[in-house]
């Protein structure tokens, strides 16, 4: 291990340039008018498996979009590390708050990335730190120190539920059969505080409608003699919330995990400044349910969002009307042991209830998953934090995200295997947000650390 860095030094433009070429490709999941973009990106990502030196790649036909597989097996007797991540994006808008075109990828320094960092869609979220994983492996198979069996498995619609992924695992056991799976998909919490994510928020994503008279109405012969389903949505919406901002929904709480007084303790001894967190935000207060730290409202808590909300007229100018139909697009974060179905169905059951008279509600569930936490006394996690040791000389802190990757139980279920979550992003990365981020600093810190979990987790397995 002692010439990655140097291997590093020596092909660092490249490393980049190759990243650039593929944060160029829109492969925007959630709109089909990028189809081709998608499935083209898994063709550059088969070929870049190939190029780092696996012997054998596949792109692997589903309902929805490929899975790319690859596999470099050096002996069936020594452990298989199962690398997954996912080639789509988010979709950038609003456009008009990116300082430089989403597709365009440009290297610009900030003040947390003096080095300079990536902005495109999906530098951070998650083809940069995919990425990182095909780069280490080709730099184990160059210098000829791969030391244990390893699995690729890079999906293409994690940012619209994962829904086909589920089938392909469930009927690809065998050839996914692993001893530890490993994934950077997450964040740390500083470059000079490695972390390790311990534990994933779970997920349920609704669509409500709200329908009120059978067509848009003029507000001055109708207004105030009939529902305004706008009107009506809102308050729907808010009553969702109590005063104290706990959320309303009949049962939501009742598996919710409340975490010991000694294990919160040992939660706030990770570094953090409110006041540089409220900065970063342009922000005068935080704001969360009653009795939490941000962080512990951001990682143990589940939370509920609206996530988009339109209805009527909203073009230049004035139309003044009663709509005939409301939207929204609610999220609801999930804590460990909360079901992803039960809660559904609670809001569902709950939200068509405290419809008002002169208003139909339909509530259209659209994906979700389960919550997730590993051990840190597992020999994952033990690799790992040996191997943020040597590459960070310091013990990374363990800490629960508040972020979802649904699959990770499903993994767990089907593979019967624990999960690695080592990631290398930070929280100011702009996921999911205009200007999203990866630094190069990052990049290339992740490509230097990977090769050491596989060292010692082989180590470990003996």
């Amino acid at each position: 291990m002692s010439s990655i860095q140097s291997y590093i030094s020596d092909n660092k433009d490249r490393f980049l340039s190759e990243l650039i070429e593929l944060l160029k490709i829109p492969s925007i999941s959630a709109d089909s008018a990028y189809k081709n973009d998608v499935l083209k990106t898994a063709e550059v990502i088969k070929d870049s498996l190939i190029n780092a030196g696996c012997d054998h790649v596949e792109v692997c036909q589903t309902d929805g979009y490929p899975i790319v597989y690859g596999e470099k097996i050096i002996d069936p007797n020594l452990p298989i590390v199962l690398v997954y991540g996912h080639y789509d994006v988010q979709p950038p808008d609003p456009l008009d708050l990116w300082d430089s075109p989403p597709f365009e990828p440009i290297i610009k320094n900030t003040e947390l990335h003096p080095e300079g960092a990536i902005f495109a869609r999906g530098a951070c979220d998650d083809k940069g730190q995919m990425y990182m994983h095909v780069k280490a492996l080709e730099y184990m198979t160059t210098e000829g120190e791969l030391p244990c069996n390893v699995k690729f498995m890079i999906e293409g619609e994690e940012e619209v539920g994962s829904e086909n992924l589920g089938h392909f695992v469930k009927a690809n056991r065998e050839k996914l059969e692993n001893d530890v799976i490993l994934i950077s998909d997450t964040g740390m919490i500083a470059k000079d505080v490695p972390s390790i994510t311990t534990g994933l928020r779970g997920l349920s994503y609704v669509e409500v409608e709200v329908t009120g008279p059978n067509r848009d109405l003029h507000s001055g012969l109708y207004g105030g003699a009939v529902a305004n389903p706008i009107n009506v949505l809102t308050k729907m919406i808010a009553s969702l919330h109590d005063e104290n901002n706990h959320i309303t929904i009949p049962g939501f709480y009742d598996n919710v995990e409340n975490l010991s007084d000694v294990e919160r303790a040992e939660m706030a001894k990770a570094p953090f400044s409110l006041e540089n967190y409220k900065k970063a935000l342009d922000i005068d207060a935080v704001y969360g349910e009653e009795g939490y730290t941000t962080n512990e409202r951001n990682s143990i808590r589940p939370t509920l969002d609206v996530n988009g909300i339109w209805g009527g007229y909203t073009g230049e100018g004035a139309k003044t009307v009663i709509a005939s139909k409301a939207y929204a697009k609610i999220s609801m974060r999930l804590v460990p042991n909360q079901d992803w179905g039960d809660i559904t169905h609670l809001f569902k059951t709950h939200f068509e209830s405290i419809a008002p008279a002169g208003v139909r509600v339909k509530v259209t569930p659209h994906h979700g998953g389960q919550g997730y936490v590993t051990p840190i006394d597992s020999l994952g996690y033990k690799a790992a934090a040996k191997a943020y040791e040597q590459t960070f000389g310091k013990t990374p802190i363990p800490q629960r995200s508040g972020g979802s990757i649904p699959i990770v139980s499903l993994f767990e279920e089907e593979l019967k295997s624990k999960t690695i979550l080592m990631g290398f992003g930070l929280d100011s990365d702009a996921i999911h947000s205009p200007n999203e981020h990866f630094g190069v600093w990052n990049y290339l810190k992740g490509i230097e650390t990977i090769p050491h979990f596989y060292k010692y987790f082989t180590e470990l397995k003996k």
